[in-house]
C-alpha cells in the first residue's frame, strides 16, 4: 500500500516513544467495531496516535466504510476509552477517509481472527 504523495505521509506517523502511547494503543483496543468481532486497533482503523508533551491525545482514526452506522458514535467510544488513562490531559479524535481503509491495514492478529490466514 503507498502512503505517500510525493514523499509526504497520508497518515502521520504516531507518537510512539512518548510513555503514554502503549496505554492509549491498549485502550483503543477496547473499543470494537460492531459489525466485525475485532478491535478498531487491530482492524488498521487507527491512523495516527499523536501525544503532545503535555500529553494531549490526538486520534485520528477511520472506519471500514464511510456509512458506518456508528460513524457518529465511534469518535466518542475512543475518547471514552482514553480519556481515564492517568496523565492524559484531553483527547481529540478525529476521522477521516483519506487514505480510504482497507484490509491490507489489518495486523496478523485480525486477519487470523477474521479467518484470512
Amino acid at each position: 500500500m503507498d502512503t505517500t504523495v510525493e514523499g509526504a505521509p497520508l497518515i502521520r506517523p504516531s507518537s510512539t516513544d512518548h510513555p503514554l502511547y502503549d496505554s492509549v494503543v491498549e485502550a483503543c483496543r477496547t473499543v470494537f467495531d460492531p459489525e466485525i468481532p475485532v478491535n478498531i486497533y487491530d482492524l488498521g482503523l487507527v491512523y495516527t496516535i499523536d501525544i503532545s508533551p503535555e500529553n494531549a491525545v490526538e486520534i485520528t482514526m477511520t472506519l471500514t466504510a464511510p456509512g458506518c452506522p456508528v460513524a457518529g458514535e465511534m469518535p466518542g467510544w475512543v475518547a471514552s476509552a482514553v480519556e481515564p488513562i492517568p496523565g492524559v490531559k484531553e483527547v481529540d479524535v478525529q476521522m477521516t477517509f483519506d487514505p480510504p481503509w482497507g484490509m491490507d491495514m489489518m495486523s496478523d492478529e485480525a486477519r487470523l481472527e477474521l479467518g484470512f490466514m
